[in-house]
């Protein structure tokens, strides 16, 4: 299973990015597939997730609104959009999958090794 995040970089407030996670190795129909961050000194957050329970798409409430996630199963890519960024947004950014998994708070089996977002003037 590799899951490869790409897409960050540094970008104004109010700024977009979309960023990417190529994945391989699995079903990517068949597995939930998530995007997590991680600020320096704060405990990684859950943002959005596709269920493999349902196939529906699930957001935190933090970024409900600006964040839209996208799939494509012809790609076995999943993106995550992010529009009107805060710099409240700077974190790493990861993807992850897993085959059971019904929503963020779920331990993902695999993940990527993360892009960095930084959101600054």
């Amino acid at each position: 299973v590799q899951l490869v995040e790409s897409g960050g970089g540094l970008v104004q407030p109010g700024g977009s990015l979309r960023l990417s996670c190529a994945t391989s190795g699995f079903a990517f129909d068949y597995y939930a597939i998530a995007w997590f961050r991680q600020a320096p000194g704060k405990e990684r957050e859950g943002v959005s997730c596709i269920s493999s329970v349902d196939g529906n798409t699930y957001y935190s409430e933090s970024v409900k609104g600006r964040f839209t996630m996208s799939s494509d199963s012809a790609k076995n890519t999943v993106y995550l959009q992010i529009d009107s960024l805060k710099p409240e947004d700077t974190a790493v950014y990861y993807c992850a999958a897993d085959p059971l998994a019904d929503g963020l708070d779920y331990p993902y089996d695999y993940w990527g090794q993360g892009t960095q977002v930084t959101v600054s003037s």
